[in-house]
């Protein structure tokens, strides 16, 4: 009798397994789908509300225009090896945007600043109209409506340092790094941070971020040498909402770069592929870190580079769910994939704040 009663618990036991091992599995096979469109949906929230903001429309309109409209003046640099080196306690105070100054002719960009007589700062900032960075060839334009213009613009530095060396004409060795704050007319748009250098030994490579005032961040990174590596992030108050990083290498100077992993993550799920001992291994996908069995999915490349991104719409991908259905990356994001490559340009070309910045440091710095 007690040799049936623990046969009959064994038995229920392995019931009860069977039917939380296949509802397991049936969950996971529903949380790849479900999971990935939620991701999508998300993240297609989040870029409509990034490309929304006041941080993004300052970013996209004022970029390359405002590095153009520098190249007006036609600056001559000559050729000097020596090195250059200062930081924020060099250049630190209070400038403001003096139109009035420079009605007569075309001049250099900090010729438009004037230090403030009565503001001191242990930061950098700088004070302008709004309407000159987003039209920035008006810079260098005077107007007589320029003089009743507001500095409602201000670009606080709150940490500056810079390193730069010339090893042949218009080309520098160089270490930079600024964090700064952005405010239009007292409301806060946004914090960029950007880290470069430039080396003979290490190559070169740049980090730039912005934190968008509704919560929203966004960075990138992207390094040289024989090994590339660049990364692509989106994220709210921690939670990764995307993020895209490929890392190629090569074993010589003249030899190929060669993908060596790649990972892309979409809210929860996550695309991992990595080489192998002779090839790059079967992508797998995960969901909240688990493994997904059951379902494939195949990485396309679209375009042949030495950076090959769903965020450099080079390469795709496909997955095929365990029911059969297929669907890629494009198809779930849509006109999304534009605003994320539109997005990690402008951060990664952001002129409009280093231009100034460097110019009227420069200045200040060659002329105390």
């Amino acid at each position: 009798m007690k040799t049936k009663s623990i046969y009959l618990v064994l038995v229920l036991l392995s019931v009860i397994t069977w039917s939380c091992t296949s509802e397991a599995d049936l969950a996971s096979s529903k949380s790849l789908k479900t999971s990935i469109n939620a991701s999508a949906q998300s993240l297609t929230t989040a870029m409509n509300n990034i490309t929304s903001s006041e941080g993004y429309k300052l970013l996209s309109s004022s970029g390359k225009s405002l590095m153009a409209a520098s190249k007006v003046q036609g600056t001559f640099m000559p050729f000097d090896t020596a090195s250059v080196s200062f930081g924020l306690a060099d250049v630190a105070g209070v400038w403001d945007y003096k139109a009035a100054l420079n009605y007569r002719h075309f001049k250099s960009l900090n010729k438009y600043f004037q230090k403030s007589a009565t503001e001191t700062s242990t930061d950098f900032i700088l004070r302008l109209p709004e309407s000159k960075i987003k039209s920035p060839m008006d810079f260098v334009h005077y107007s007589a409506a320029d003089t009743t213009l507001t500095n409602n613009y201000v670009v606080d530095v709150s940490k500056y340092k810079r390193w730069y060396q010339q090893y042949r004409p218009g080309f520098y060795w160089f270490d930079y790094e600024m964090n700064s704050n952005i405010k239009i007319s007292g409301t806060n748009v946004g914090d960029l941070g950007i880290v470069t250098s430039n080396h003979e030994a290490t190559g070169y490579k740049f980090v730039s971020s912005f934190a968008f005032a509704n919560g929203y961040d966004a960075s990138t990174t992207y390094t040289t040498g024989d090994t590339i590596t660049s990364i692509y992030n989106i994220d709210k108050a921690g939670q990764t909402l995307y993020q895209e990083k490929y890392t190629a290498i090569r074993t010589s100077a003249t030899s190929r770069y060669r993908e060596k992993q790649y990972d892309l993550t979409i809210g929860n799920v996550e695309i991992v592929r990595n080489a192998g001992p002779n090839s790059l291994d079967s992508a797998k996908v995960y969901v909240s870190g688990v493994l997904q069995t059951k379902s494939k999915v195949e990485i396309i490349t679209l375009t042949s580079t030495d950076e090959s991104t769903i965020t450099k719409k080079t390469r795709t991908i496909q997955i095929t769910f365990d029911d059969g259905t297929t669907t890629t990356i494009k198809d779930l994001l849509g006109s999304t994939i534009d605003d994320i490559g539109s997005v990690f340009s402008t951060i990664r070309e952001a002129y409009f704040a280093t231009d100034i910045v460097d110019k009227v440091s420069d200045y200040i710095y060659k002329n105390k």
